[in-house]
């Protein structure tokens, strides 16, 4: 009995958790298999396989580029409304994850994945001296179709890891776009041209955050930006888990 007082704080928890994760591991938010070591909550042989960008990205957006290049081909033709953007990895080896985590119901990822871009970017996103975070909205229609916005969940888990407050009601789709995957720039642009607006007595005079999962060409970045600034907001900085590349 006295050997049982004697335990340490938390002993029963901790045991009841270990014993959790072994027989009800997690799924890994890369490969999708269950997660090993079971204590983790990625495969430690998929974090390696990930290609955080830290060197060599396009100043404006964040994409990888070439060495020597400031700008990514985008940038040098494309003027953003946004004044900074940052991707936290290659999209290549997040793409199925990524896939997973927005269209087949692997709400679970978020958190893994706002945990892994927080220790990435966690210099620019304190950097970039917001006041508030916000995430681009879906249209109701996928939001029930989906059961979550994939960058509010991602949005909501940098928000508690920087302790910076995030909006939920800054930003609001007003209507459906139809798919950006093969869209050209342009037709991207006027496929999303007055989808949001924003709410002047939550952003008005605010340094925003604006969280994606998944940053290409930058359009949806742009028009939500567009939104923010027309309601006041004073600047927009950009924030994905998962960049494309610029050359």
């Amino acid at each position: 009995m006295k050997d049982f007082l004697l335990l340490p704080k938390g002993f029963f928890r901790r045991v009841l958790s270990s014993c959790a994760s072994f027989l009800f591991p997690s799924r890994c938010p890369v490969c999708d298999r269950p997660v090993w070591p079971p204590s983790e909550k990625i495969c430690l042989s998929c974090l390696k396989t990930l290609k955080p960008i830290r060197e060599s990205f396009c100043e404006k957006c964040g994409k990888k580029v070439n060495a020597g290049l400031r700008l990514c081909s985008d940038c040098t033709r494309t003027e953003h409304v946004f004044t900074r953007s940052r991707g936290a990895f290659g999209y290549r080896e997040l793409s199925k994850g990524m896939y997973r985590y927005k269209y087949l119901g692997r709400r679970e990822y978020a958190d893994v994945y706002a945990k892994l871009t927080y220790s990435q970017l966690a210099d620019y996103i304190h950097g970039c001296n917001a006041d508030m975070i916000a995430a681009v909205p879906v249209s109701k229609k996928k939001l029930l179709k989906r059961g979550y916005n994939q960058a509010a969940e991602l949005a909501k888990g940098i928000s508690k890891l920087s302790g910076i407050p995030f909006s939920e009601g800054a930003l609001l789709r007003v209507r459906d776009t139809a798919p950006m995957k093969l869209l050209s720039p342009s037709e991207r642009q006027k496929n999303l041209k007055n989808a949001f607006i924003s709410n002047v007595n939550v952003v008005k005079s605010k340094r925003v955050l604006l969280v994606d999962d998944i940053y290409t060409t930058g359009s949806t970045m742009d028009e939500c930006s567009r939104a923010l600034l027309e309601a006041g907001a004073e600047s927009v900085y950009g924030l994905s888990v998962a960049s494309g590349t610029g050359v």
